[in-house]
């Protein structure tokens, strides 16, 4: 007894490493929502959330079958078995249209784990996501895939009255109000909550006019995801459709004021836009996208998101053969393989006509000759 205790001890640090580890790794979410009129997603147990978990390669494959594309080559065994657990096992229905959306910033009980089902009428798939902080969601070709970016810069690019004019759109689409101006520095834009309060936003504080403007961009990338997908409607072929971005105005909130009331209004806030924007897209696609969120407290230690879109890299064969330097005399080889064939196809070529043409002079002019009809002959 005297000699297990040590390695009892061992085992139970061991196993707590691992289980704080494992937390520390499940403070990012994923969040699959489809339409009801098409359904992509399986349907998942109430306590699915508290036990599923993904890894974020895992996700972006997934991401990738929804486009209609296979997931990578190198995607695990038990990886692709996770891909049947969260999609529908039909290869022939794929929405092809993917709404990605990386929410930053978000601490404590994750909102979107515990968001409320009943606000959208779709099927929705939650889990945690463990595994490395980046992936990489592989397209096979700009041609084939259209992509839109959710642009964060609103502010950066607008004067003062441009932004007011945003700023009431965006309190017409959630069912605000927007007074006052940024120029007299006595902007407000009022959000309803569902509670029955209201979020009330000082534009003119910096950090604040960062989530109003966030909002903004979210909404005009979800209009403009629509208008590219009624310009290809009318197409014969259609590429897929990503619409991608990351929402980084719950973060700036969080740094500027804390885990206090005016982020979790904003949460909600975020919520309210979140599901309009989804309706818009349901509305316009027919029910055929599936939208993918993905929240994370901590922030990603590289640039960008946690999911980079890449293209792969197309290089002709004479291309490549012409980069050959180390090999001149390969290179040789090949130009006097080519220019053999080129003139012996030539000289084929020649013969054959000269042949043609002294069969064609000497026919003889009979009845059933090629040169003239009989009718010429009688």
């Amino acid at each position: 007894m005297v000699a297990r205790s040590p390695l009892q001890f061992l085992l139970l640090l061991l196993v707590s490493f691992i289980c704080l580890k494992a937390r520390a790794e499940s403070s990012r979410s994923v969040v699959f929502i489809d339409g009801s009129s098409n359904n992509y997603i399986r349907d998942q147990n109430p306590d699915g959330a508290e036990t599923s978990s993904m890894l974020l390669d895992e996700v972006a494959a997934a991401a990738s079958v929804l486009l209609g594309f296979a997931p990578p080559s190198s995607l695990a065994a038990d990886s692709s078995s996770k891909l049947n657990e969260v999609l529908l096992a039909n290869p022939f229905d794929k929405p092809h249209a993917v709404f990605l959306l990386e929410v930053n910033g978000i601490d404590g009980a994750d909102p979107l784990l515990s968001m409320d089902n009943s606000k959208l009428t779709g099927s929705i798939f939650k889990s945690r996501v463990l595994g490395p902080s980046k992936a990489a969601l592989e397209l096979p070709g700009e041609d084939e895939v259209s992509v839109v970016h959710l642009d964060e810069s609103v502010a950066a690019e607008c004067n003062a009255a441009c932004l007011d004019k945003e700023l009431a759109n965006i309190a017409d689409w959630l069912g605000g109000s927007y007074v006052g101006s940024l120029e007299s520095l006595d902007g407000m834009l009022t959000l309803p909550l569902a509670s029955g309060k209201a979020l009330n936003l000082h534009v003119e504080k910096e950090a604040q006019l960062q989530f109003a403007s966030g909002l903004i961009s979210l909404f005009k990338s979800v209009k403009r995801g629509v208008e590219v997908h009624e310009d290809f409607a009318g197409s014969i072929v259609s590429p897929a459709e990503l619409i991608i971005g990351h929402f980084t105005g719950i973060k700036i909130l969080q740094e500027e004021y804390g885990p206090g009331d005016i982020v979790q209004q904003a949460m909600e806030v975020f919520q309210t836009a979140l599901t309009k924007s989804l309706d818009l897209l349901y509305n316009s696609h027919e029910g055929k996208i599936v939208g993918v969120v993905i929240s994370k407290k901590e922030p990603t230690p590289h640039s960008g998101g946690m999911i980079d879109v890449t293209f792969p890299t197309r290089v002709s064969r004479f291309l490549e053969e012409g980069t050959q330097a180390g090999f001149p005399i390969h290179t040789l080889e090949v130009l006097l393989v080519r220019r053999s064939l080129a003139w012996i196809t030539g000289i084929i070529l020649l013969v054959s006509t000269l042949i043609g043409v002294f069969l064609l002079v000497n026919m003889p002019l009979t009845r059933d000759t090629l040169l003239y009809s009989n009718v010429k002959l009688d």
